[in-house]
């Protein structure tokens, strides 16, 4: 019983959570022609942050179930060449594969087959499926914010 409740808890905060305003939301809220705007003097733009959200999230998902894990180039791999998109269809691309991997890591949690506590497949050090997940919620939480001040500052998110 507890284990369901803690399955559901982490789904929910990978959804979203409690306290803060859901990624998919901000989504709807950037114009394509605005995601690679660095407003006042910041170091990244929307799109870049984003691709970090959901790249990371992917390379935690691999960590849990990839055979074939290979640990990718820090930081060069986690972050786009570019500011912005090339195209509408890259910026589509990219979210449709920031919601494929929270679903494919949503069904992963949710499946009680797979331990919370035991190491993942490649937890070598430990690294646990509860573990993994907090760090993704964690990791999105804390970029989650910097797109909502990226958003304000452009003057799209006023709430």
């Amino acid at each position: 019983m507890i284990d369901q409740a803690v399955r559901k808890q982490l789904v929910k905060h990978l959804q979203g959570g409690e306290a803060f305003v859901p990624v998919s939301k901000m989504l709807q809220e950037i114009p394509f022609d605005l995601l690679g705007e660095r407003p006042k003097d910041l170091p990244y733009s929307f799109y870049e942050l984003f691709y970090h959200i959901m790249y990371t999230q992917k390379d935690i998902l691999e960590f849990c179930i990839s055979k074939n894990y290979k640990t990718p180039d820090w930081p060069n791999e986690y972050w786009p060449a570019h500011k912005q998109p090339r195209t509408k269809e890259d910026w589509e691309d990219l979210q449709h594969q920031y919601n494929c991997n929270l679903e494919s890591l949503t069904a992963f949690i949710e499946d009680t087959s797979n331990s919370l506590t035991r190491p993942v497949k490649n937890g070598k050090e430990g690294q646990t499926l509860l573990r993994e997940a907090l760090l993704v919620i964690e990791h999105t939480a804390y970029h989650t914010g910097q797109l909502l001040v990226i958003l304000r500052c452009l003057g799209l998110h006023t709430s």
